[in-house]
């Protein structure tokens, strides 16, 4: 099902979520100016479960000599990259329905940071589960997950209008998030321990960042203002 809109976020256009969409779509634009070198770009910045579980703490350097980049670095910068414009369209679709109304409730600091924390949770964990795996990870989503687990919990009466060709339907968000969460798990445990990828798509980014946003997210959120007592 694709969701359309959420019944939760004031305003759609919330500046970090903009901002985190915006930096999506120019590293895409870039990656698609670079023709015949996007392989050297994407080897260089995309995540390899082997290479981050054997990289070595002492001595790192942000690039060696090869100009590749320190492979724990690579937890970060995998989560700009995509490998087309339907996996980048899917990704950001999703950011922009639920991000809004979560970083109305954590403040634009906290939710940037929320978000960051979230890619790197989303990515440890498919390390974790697959720390042989040669196969690169790239993509927004594991990050994106952890979004969704924030709104699952912090938005437990939020109604989500979905697309199921050829039906719409408005759901409780909780019954589209255990939804969605129940197709991650799924292919993740199909997926095994012998890699991280079934179809393409990492799944343990998406379990591990959901679970860390229904963990963390209540904690990113912000303390509401005291007012002042009045002076006479």
């Amino acid at each position: 099902m694709i969701p359309l809109r959420d019944s939760v976020a004031r305003h759609r256009l919330s500046p970090v979520n903009t901002l985190l969409i915006a930096a999506n779509l120019a590293v895409f634009v870039h990656e698609l100016s670079l023709g015949p070198h996007l392989d050297a770009f994407v080897t260089r910045f995309a995540m390899v479960p082997a290479l981050v579980a054997g990289a070595h703490l002492h001595g790192a350097v942000l690039l060696d000599r090869r100009g590749r980049l320190w492979p724990p670095f690579t937890l970060l910068t995998s989560i700009f990259i995509h490998g087309g414009v339907g996996h980048i369209a899917g990704n950001m679709l999703y950011l922009f329905i639920f991000g809004p109304a979560v970083e109305e409730r954590t403040g634009p600091a906290h939710y940037l940071s929320f978000y960051l924390l979230s890619g790197l949770a989303s990515a440890a964990a498919t390390v974790a589960m697959a720390p042989q795996s040669a196969v690169p990870v790239i993509g927004a989503s594991g990050a994106i997950a952890g979004i969704l687990g924030a709104y699952f919990i912090l938005y437990p009466r939020g109604r989500i209008l979905a697309f199921f060709p050829p039906f719409f339907f408005r759901l409780p968000a909780v019954l589209y998030l255990i939804a969605w969460f129940a197709v991650q798990l799924y292919w993740g445990i199909a997926s095994g321990a012998a890699g991280s990828l079934v179809g393409g798509v990492a799944w343990w980014a998406h379990v591990g960042g959901f679970l860390f946003g229904v963990a963390a997210g209540p904690l990113a959120v912000r303390a509401p203002q005291r007012r002042r007592a009045a002076r006479r």
